[in-house]
């Protein structure tokens, strides 16, 4: 599913313009990049979190040639899912 088809199904299951609909599902994924890129967790129960988590460095190796290099530490976003996002994805049976 693209941004496009994603539109459509929220316009759908609330009643909205798809305009109105871009605009909010653009809001929502504004406000977590801009929460999780200041350092901030945000949690919906039910769905997952999204984090900013620090890696370390770690040594590493070139693809091409073999050799040794070292990988400089960094900042990534991280999801993690909720456990009815879980069981619904895969449910135990």
């Amino acid at each position: 599913m693209n941004k496009a088809e994603l539109v459509d199904v929220i316009a759908s299951k609330t009643n909205v313009t798809k305009k109105e609909a871009d605009t909010i599902l653009n809001a929502i994924t504004e406000t977590i990049v801009e929460v999780v890129s200041g350092g901030d967790k945000i949690s919906l129960v039910g769905f997952g979190s999204f984090e900013r988590r620090e890696r370390q460095a770690k040594e590493g190796r070139n693809p091409k040639t073999g050799e040794k290099m070292q990988i400089r530490a960094t900042r990534v976003p991280a999801f993690a899912a909720g456990k009815l996002f879980k069981d619904k994805v895969a449910p135990n049976d």
